[in-house]
């Protein structure tokens, strides 16, 4: 059985689905994996590595998914004039991140050539899917990144300095979300120096943002913040109005915002108006880490810099791709894990099931032999 790891195509992407580690493990249940040229060089591991854990190299693309059985990837599958989709195997089985992206065109596509579809994104937030749970282990590292980010764009030190000049206030940050990102972006720039504030919708993470030093902003509770499987959901008229509020006024004493509120399988929620961003102190820093998802600032820009009034609103795009090695080496074993769900051995050779009951692959599961599940029809 083969297991093809192409190079990702979009040029933001650094990542690549299977590290060396992960390969040396695969190889040694009989599976034959296969490797595109390159793919991955920008993780920091090259050719040679993979050669030595056990893995063939492909020299083109349509090498590596020559007969491919399982295919694992980082970002979706891509269409159009020589596109990866027409380069599948028919009936072959992709498993990757789509980010909640599946149009009616993009599925039709899929179906065209009757493959598997497993969207990572949607594994359940249960224990015992941890280990699967690609949305905490590269959201960990993006919210770091952003920290990161933003005090290379700030024209002032995160923590107080004492010299015989005179004193340096430690700069005060804000984070918007206390999601994975944001809880680690509230310990980095903790660990920084930064006096840490933090907003979320959720009543439940006050807990967790203050275990971590950081000052809570509470608004008034809304008894249907959290959605049963943990995530923010959308918030009512009256609630975004009290927050508006609370926001604006922490907003003008902010260095550095990090704002990191999605909604999974929506647009970001507007939460930064324009009024707030001219509010601001001069020389101030937003990173908008839902830039992708349409920002959680009115004013940002995906993929770009804005300078507004002497504030400064970035709008990156793939974070976690910044730290190709890290964010690589975990993704890899979230695939891993993933994988064993499917692949046994039976009688010394490697048998792939993509219709195992199990909850965890169920819900994950977009497509099987061309054919929407009803997993897809109902999200």
């Amino acid at each position: 059985m083969k297991i093809a790891v192409p190079k990702e195509t979009l040029k933001t992407e650094n990542r690549v689905a299977a590290s060396p580690d992960v390969v040396k493990k695969w190889t040694k249940l009989g599976l034959t994996v296969c490797i595109e040229s390159g793919a991955g060089e920008a993780s920091g591991f090259s050719d040679k590595s993979y050669t030595e854990a056990g893995a063939q190299i492909a020299k083109t693309p349509k090498d590596v998914y020559d007969q491919a059985h399982i295919i694992v990837k980082v970002q979706k599958p891509q269409e159009g004039k020589a596109g990866e989709l027409d380069l599948m195997p028919m009936g072959a089985t992709i498993v990757a991140h789509f980010n909640h992206s599946f149009t009616e065109g993009y599925l039709q596509a899929l179906s065209l050539r009757k493959l598997n579809v497993f969207a990572l994104e949607r594994v359940p937030r249960i224990t015992r899917a941890q280990t699967m749970d690609v949305l905490s282990s590269q959201s960990n590292l993006a919210g770091y990144r952003s920290v990161i980010v933003g005090v290379n764009a700030l024209t002032k030190a995160l923590p107080m300095m004492m010299t015989a000049a005179g004193t340096i206030m430690p700069a005060k940050v804000l984070i918007v979300g206390a999601g994975v990102a944001g809880l680690q972006a509230i310990a980095t720039a903790k660990r920084l120096g930064a006096v840490v504030s933090a907003f979320d919708v959720r009543p439940a993470a006050k807990e967790q943002v203050e275990s971590l030093g950081a000052k809570f902003i509470e608004v008034a509770e809304d008894a249907s913040a959290e959605t049963a499987g943990g995530y923010a959901k959308e918030m009512s008229e009256e609630y975004k109005k009290k927050q508006a509020e609370r926001l604006k006024e922490a907003l003008s004493k902010s260095d550095l915002v990090i704002t990191t509120a999605l909604i999974p399988g929506r647009p970001a929620p507007k939460i930064i108006t324009q009024e707030m961003v001219e509010g601001m102190p001069i020389n101030s820093v937003i990173v908008d880490m839902a830039a992708e998802k349409g920002g959680n600032c009115e004013l940002t820009k995906a993929g770009g810099d804005v300078n507004h009034k002497g504030v400064r609103i970035m709008g990156p795009l793939n974070l976690a791709s910044e730290l190709a090695g890290n964010a690589s080496a975990l993704y890899a074993k979230n695939m891993s894990s993933f994988l064993d769900l499917m692949v046994s051995d039976q009688d010394g050779k490697a048998h792939l099931n993509p219709e195992v009951d199990d909850e965890i692959i169920r819900a994950s599961c977009v497509m099987l032999s061309g054919k929407v599940t009803e997993n897809e029809r109902s999200s």
